[in-house]
């Protein structure tokens, strides 16, 4: 039952790790690093899902609430092989819940660029940014990654 107990805690406090994928959240690497701005306008929105992430946490914390779940069913062999049966449905279980719990309402963002470059960026959704066809946006450039925020 200790180890059920701290497997939740760890995985509460791991999801509170999620990083925000919107316009305006920076990761500390990012901090103070000169980027590339360049100006357009929105063209085309599209509405997408970001897969949640695809980590080793999810399987590794379901495999041992299922293991622990069925620990006690059955007796001798049985037990074992019903604990071992349910760790792997739970490492199945966890790698699909970490998955949807972590899975993001997206938008794809066409820009047309003043020198006439069209891109897309897909981000999460800012429910404080609406972005709507015509808008005039600076889209940011970092180490291969952008970002579109609105040009006020």
């Amino acid at each position: 039952m200790f180890r059920l107990v701290i497997t939740v805690l760890v995985a509460a406090t791991l999801s509170g790790c999620l990083a925000k994928l919107t316009g305006d959240h920076y990761g500390r690497h990012e901090a103070r690093v000169p980027q590339k701005v360049t100006y357009g306008t929105v063209e085309r929105l599209r509405l997408v899902q970001i897969e949640g992430t695809k980590s080793r946490i999810g399987p590794i914390i379901g495999a041992i609430i299922g293991g622990e779940v069925f620990k006690d069913v059955g007796d001798g062999h049985g037990g074992h092989i019903m604990e071992t049966v349910g760790a792997a449905a739970g490492g199945v279980a966890g790698a699909a819940a970490e998955e949807g719990v972590t899975r993001r309402g997206g938008v794809e963002i066409s820009v047309m660029l003043r020198n006439g470059d069209e891109i897309a960026v897909v981000q999460e959704i800012d429910p404080r940014v609406d972005f709507r066809v015509g808008d005039n946006v600076r889209v940011l450039f970092l180490d291969g990654y952008s970002r579109v925020v609105p040009d006020v």
